[in-house]
C-alpha cells in the first residue's frame, strides 16, 4: 500500500468520526512505540536471548519493567517465551513471526531517526529559545 493510499485511508477515517481508541495503527503504535518495546524487539532480532542477557543488552531498564514489557510483547504475539526444564529452569525469549515482521519497519525508523536527529535537536533548541524570549 502506498503512502498516498494510507494518507487517504487516514483522512477517510478522520472524516467518519470513528472512535480513536479503535484505530489499529494507534493500538499497535502504543505497544511498539513505548520506551522499551522497540529496543527489546531489535535486540531479539539478532537471536534468542535469556532474561539476563536481555537485561544487559537493553540499557537502563529495570528487571520489573523488562518483565512487564516482555509479558506485553508476548501477549501481543511479538515474542515467544520458551522454558527449558533445567534446574533452575531457564527461560529464553525469541521473536515470533509477527515480531520478525515488524523488524524491517523498526530498522527503517531507527535509520530515519539517526539521519534526522540533528535537525530535531536544532528544532527543539530553537523552539525553547523562542519560548524563553516570548
Amino acid at each position: 500500500m502506498s503512502s498516498a493510499d494510507l494518507l487517504g485511508m487516514f483522512a477517510l477515517w478522520q472524516a467518519t468520526n470513528v472512535d480513536a481508541s479503535t484505530c489499529p495503527a494507534r493500538d499497535v503504535l502504543d505497544r511498539i512505540g513505548d520506551k522499551w518495546s522497540s529496543l527489546i524487539l531489535l535486540t531479539l532480532a539478532v537471536g534468542a536471548l535469556r532474561f539476563s542477557a536481555l537485561n544487559r543488552a537493553v540499557p537502563d531498564i529495570s528487571k520489573r519493567m523488562l518483565t512487564q514489557t516482555l509479558r506485553d510483547l508476548e501477549r501481543d504475539g511479538f515474542i515467544t517465551r520458551h522454558v527449558f526444564p533445567t534446574k533452575p529452569p531457564s527461560v529464553e525469549y525469541r521473536l515470533a513471526p509477527l515480531g520478525r515482521s515488524v523488524v524491517e519497519p523498526l530498522v527503517a525508523l531507527v535509520g530515519w531517526a539517526q539521519t534526522h536527529h540533528g535537525a530535531i535537536r536544532e528544532a527543539r533548541q530553537q523552539f525553547d529559545t523562542n519560548a524563553q524570549n516570548a
